[in-house]
C-alpha cells in the first residue's frame, strides 16, 4: 500500500511525528510516502523524508473575499467542521492538491495528524484514512466525526496514558503505539556530560566540583525545558525554584527572558537533550508529546508545567503522568523539597525524598532507545498488504475490540 500522511501546520510537532514513523518503513515503502503540510522548508527539514515527497499547501487562513467567514456561527457553518471559509480560493486549491495528489500518485491510505477538516475531506471523496489522536479533551462533535469516520484512530502515546474519561468506543478503535523514539543516541558518560557543560559557561570552578561520582555529595543539577512554542509560564517559576534550591547547579535549556537569566546557571540552545535527561536530578518541562516522549523511560524525576493548549492536551498528560507515579506537579515537587529538610538535595536523601512520592523509575537512566514493536508492526504492516481492503480486514481489525457492522 501507498501511504499518504496529513501533518498540521501548528508547531512542528506533526513533521516530526511522521520523520520519526518513516523509518520504520521498509526503504520502497518509505520513498512511495507522500507528506501534506502547509509547514514551510523552512520552518522544519525533514530528515528521514525527501523534499520531493512531500507537498507544500497553501495556508488556509481567512481571505478577505471570502464570502462566509471560517467561524459563521451556528445556522452558517456545519456542526462536523470546525472552520469551514466558504469561497476561499486558497483552501479550494490545497483541497484540489490534496485530492489530485492523492489520486495521481495512487495512494491507498491516508494518515491524518490532525485536521477535521481534511478528515471529511477523504470521508467524503471515499478515501481510507486513519486519524492521529492526541490527548486532551475532544469530545466536541467535529472531532467525533473524524474519529468516527476514519479506519481507525492511532495514539502515539501508550494505553496507560489514556484519559480516564475518554470514551469506551474510542479506545476500542485506537491503536496504541507508545512513545515513538527511533533517533540512535551515543551514550555519555557523566563525567563527559560535565566537561560539556564547562563549555558553556565561564563557571568552571563550580562545574569542576561536581566531577566526583553523581551519587556523592554533588549539587543537584534541575534542567528545564522550553521549546519556542510558549515558555514564559515556565520561565516564572525559575525565582521560586532558585528559592526552593538556592545550591542546585540550575540549567535552562531553550528560550528564556533576559531577566530570568540570573536565576539559572547556564541558559544555551543544544541540538541534543539526551545528556541532560539522563544525568539531571530532575527536569522541568511542559507536556508536549514530543519532550515526554523522548523523557519518558528515563529514571530522571519529572515535574510537569503543562502550558495551556487547546483542549487541554498538556493538561490531561500531565495528570496522567501524575497518577501514573512518573511525573510529579509543581505543588508536589515543593512539598518533596521541603520535607527533605534541606535545600541542597543529593544522593541519598533525593532518594528517599523522591520515594515519598513513589515516583516511578521505570527503567535504567543508561536507555538509549525505547524499544518500539507496535509502531514498527504498524508501518511495516501497510507495506505487506498490496490493498487497503486486505490490510484493514487481515492485520487492522484484529488489533483493535471494535469491529464495524456488516
Amino acid at each position: 500500500m501507498r501511504l499518504g500522511y496529513y501533518a498540521h501546520h501548528h508547531g512542528s510537532g506533526h513533521c516530526r511525528q511522521i520523520d520519526k514513523l518513516a523509518p520504520l518503513l521498509p526503504a520502497e515503502a518509505r520513498q512511495q510516502l507522500t507528506v501534506f503540510t502547509s509547514v514551510t522548508s523552512d520552518a522544519y527539514t525533514f530528515a528521514a523524508i525527501d523534499e520531493a515527497q512531500i507537498v507544500r499547501l497553501p495556508a488556509e487562513d481567512e481571505r478577505a473575499d471570502d464570502v462566509l467567514a471560517g467561524r459563521a456561527g451556528q445556522y452558517w457553518q456545519p456542526a462536523s467542521l470546525h472552520y469551514s471559509p466558504v469561497g476561499n480560493s486558497d483552501i479550494q486549491q490545497r483541497s484540489h492538491k490534496i485530492l489530485d495528489t492523492i489520486y495521481q500518485r495512487h495512494i491507498d491510505l491516508m494518515i491524518v495528524d490532525v485536521s477535521v477538516e481534511v478528515a471529511m475531506l477523504c470521508r467524503a471523496a471515499s478515501v481510507p484514512y486513519l486519524y492521529v489522536r492526541l490527548p486532551g479533551i475532544r469530545d466536541d462533535e467535529p472531532h467525533l466525526n473524524a474519529f468516527a469516520g476514519a479506519l481507525a484512530l492511532l495514539a502515539p502515546y501508550p494505553r496507560t496514558l489514556e484519559f480516564a474519561m475518554t470514551p469506551d468506543w474510542l479506545a476500542k478503535k485506537t491503536l496504541y503505539l507508545d512513545f515513538i523514539n527511533t533517533e540512535q543516541r551515543n551514550a555519555q558518560t557523566y563525567r563527559d556530560f560535565i566537561k560539556d557543560l564547562m563549555q558553556l559557561t565561564t563557571d568552571e570552578k563550580a562545574l569542576s566540583l561536581m566531577l566526583n561520582d553523581k551519587d556523592k555529595n554533588t549539587p543537584t543539577i534541575v534542567t528545564v525545558i522550553k521549546g519556542y512554542g510558549g515558555h514564559q509560564a515556565i520561565d516564572a517559576k525559575l525565582p521560586e525554584l532558585r528559592q526552593l534550591l538556592p545550591h542546585a547547579f540550575i540549567i535552562s535549556l531553550g528560550p528564556i527572558d533576559d531577566d530570568k537569566r540570573h536565576y539559572v546557571d547556564i541558559a544555551a540552545d543544544v541540538n541534543d537533550v539526551t545528556p541532560f535527561i539522563e544525568h539531571s536530578n530532575y527536569l522541568l518541562m511542559a507536556c508536549g508529546l514530543n519532550a515526554v516522549a523522548q523523557a519518558y523511560d528515563y529514571a530522571t524525576a519529572l515535574v510537569v508545567l503543562p502550558d495551556d493548549r487547546p483542549h487541554q492536551e498538556q493538561e490531561v498528560m500531565a495528570e496522567a503522568l501524575i497518577a501514573q507515579g512518573r511525573a510529579l506537579s509543581w505543588q508536589q515537587f515543593k512539598a518533596l523539597i521541603n520535607a527533605s529538610g534541606t535545600h541542597k538535595l543529593s544522593g541519598e536523601t533525593a532518594n528517599q525524598s523522591t520515594q515519598t512520592h513513589s515516583l516511578s523509575k521505570p527503567v535504567s537512566a543508561t536507555l538509549k532507545q525505547k524499544s518500539i514493536p507496535t509502531a514498527q508492526a504498524f508501518m511495516q504492516s501497510t507495506a505487506e498488504y498490496r490493498t487497503t481492503k486486505a490490510w484493514f480486514e487481515q492485520w487492522l481489525l484484529p488489533q483493535l475490540t471494535l469491529k464495524p457492522e456488516r
